[in-house]
Order: structure tokens, then sequence, then C-alpha cells
């Protein structure tokens, strides 16, 4: 059975409903992940990699966790700290935004609980996934005790995967974000880049100036994404562009690329190839996006993962 560790953070999430109230639930880009990946490829073993507090939204979250069926032997507990938060607000058009709350969140404390035993529970995975908001929450004087840990996974030949998920919010400049990133791009054997990401941070506009700027590094797999247009997937020496179909009605693209992740990583995974894990992975995103929130309701996901998994077309 094939085992992934995810480290990030799950946040608290308010959702405004129509009678002007707000419904509560759990999200992040790591826990999206861990969720569609668990739900797509139910043999797999998914373990998040995360801290929260003991407060009744650390334990409703952890319960949240087991009804996803992700194992939390490494949801570590704060004595003093609780969740992060977020809101959405919506505007006329539709177009949303969010408002933070996570300076202080158990989450930034993990690698604290990352002591030698855990490592090496850790490093009996088969793969490692963490993003740029999994860095960019780390205080500084965390990130070089993060690195020394991926070096001890590379070591045990733990696959590292790493999606830049570049949110400027969240570092306190981009040269500080472009330096744990090119540290990350060193580290990992599959990267999961959005041109979008690059845009912001690199000033890059295609897949193709992404694919040459990351040329240089020892990636085993490179998959660009780039919003409804072509996907760019390199590997084992080959480029090839990958036509995605476009979804005629956007209701929430908040948590398109984590689906899209977890899908494709659980994919990879089981050893299907390339091209089928994308176009698995593709779908799925464009089935979440015409969905409100970041999560779909798990009966209506099984549902269609059911039938998009049993069809001869997604062979």
């Amino acid at each position: 059975m094939s085992k992934i560790f995810l480290l990030g953070e799950c946040m608290i999430e308010l959702m405004p409903s129509p009678s002007n109230t707000f419904k509560q639930s759990f999200a992040g880009d790591i826990f999206n992940t861990a969720v569609y990946l668990k739900r797509s490829f139910s043999q797999t073993q998914v373990h998040l990699i995360t801290a929260i507090g003991k407060d009744k939204f650390s334990l409703e979250m952890r319960e949240h966790f087991h009804r996803e069926h992700i194992e939390s032997s490494f949801v570590f507990q704060s004595d003093n700290k609780i969740p992060g938060l977020y809101a959405i607000q919506t505007d006329e058009t539709g177009e949303r935004s969010f408002t933070y709350w996570r300076e202080d969140s158990a989450a930034r404390q993990v690698m604290q609980y990352l002591n030698n035993e855990v490592i090496k529970q850790i490093s009996q995975a088969d793969m490692f996934f963490f993003s740029g908001i999994s860095l960019a929450i780390l205080p500084q004087e965390d990130r070089e005790n993060f690195w020394r840990f991926i070096e001890k996974l590379k070591a045990a030949k733990v696959q590292v995967v790493f999606d830049p998920n570049y949110r400027a919010a969240l570092w306190a400049s981009p040269e500080q974000a472009k330096q744990q990133f090119e540290l990350a791009f060193e580290y990992a054997d599959i990267t999961l880049p959005g041109v979008d990401d690059f845009q912001e941070l690199y000033g890059l506009t295609t897949a193709e100036q992404v694919a040459d700027y990351l040329y240089p590094y020892a990636l085993k797999e490179l998959l660009i994404k780039n919003g409804g247009k072509e996907l760019l997937w390199l590997g084992d020496n080959q480029r090839h562009f990958v036509t995605i179909k476009p979804v005629d009605k956007v209701v929430d693209a908040t948590s398109a690329g984590d689906a899209f992740n977890g899908v494709y990583l659980g994919a990879r995974l089981q050893g299907l190839p390339a091209h089928q894990s994308i176009a698995l992975a593709s779908k799925a995103a464009a089935f979440v996006i015409q969905h409100p929130g970041a999560i779909v309701p798990q009966s209506t996901f099984k549902i269609f993962i059911e039938e998009l998994t049993s069809s001869p077309h997604s062979r």
C-alpha cells in the first residue's frame, strides 16, 4: 500500500450563506489536496503533518480528518495555540476575496514536533508533499530545520513533491520567497507549479518560460498548470503539451489546483502513466470548480469519481 505525507496547515473556513450567516468548515491547500487524493484512491495511506490546538475547533478538525479517512498520527496538539481562520467575502459579480487570521496559528509550530523518531517514521513514506504556503507559514528560524528534514527524506529515497502556490502576503518579500523556492526546486523530485505563480514572482508568462527557468534543476518530473489552458508535462527526457477541456461555468475556482494535485499524485502513486494521471486530475479539477467551496460534499464527489475511474475513456 502506497503512503504519502503532506505537511502544511488546515484552517477554519467561514463561508457566507444566503441567510446572511456564515457556514463553518475546514480547508487549506494541503488538506484539500489530501482529501481529493484519498477520496480518489482510497487504498493510499494519506497522512497529514500539521499542528492544531486543544480547543473545540481543533477537536472538531481532527474528527473531520477522520471522516475523510485521513491519518492523523502526525497531527500534533499545541498547549497554547489554535488553528488559523479565514473568511470568504463575495462581491456583486460573484468574485471572492479572503480575509485571514493565521499569524499565530498552531500549524506554524509544526517543525517543533518533528523529532528524530517522527522523522524516522515519515521516512518510510513513498512520497512527501509540501507547498509554498507550507514554507511561508514557518517562522524564519524553523526553515533551516525544515530543509535538514527534507535532506533526511531524500536520503531515505522518499519522493519529494513541491507546489509553489505563491501567496505574496505570506512572505516578508519576493526575494525571501524566491530564495526558499529555489531550495525547494533543488530538493524536489516532482514540481507542480502554475504559470500564475511564476508570473507574479518571476515575471514569466508562459509554460515554456517556466520550463526553461526550471531546466537547470534536477527535476524528475515537471507539470506546469496554466488555468484552463494547455498543461505542459516534462519527464523522461520528453516534453508534452496536454489540452484541457474548458468548463462552461466556473462556480468557485478556489480548490482547482488542490484537486488536480491530489488526484494526479494519487494516480502516480498507483503507478498510472503521466498522461492518464493528467486526464483524471483535469476532469476532477473541472468537476470541483463547478461546485461552491473548497471541498465538494463527500457523497457528490464519490459518485463522480466512481463514474470517472470506471469509464474506459479515463484509461
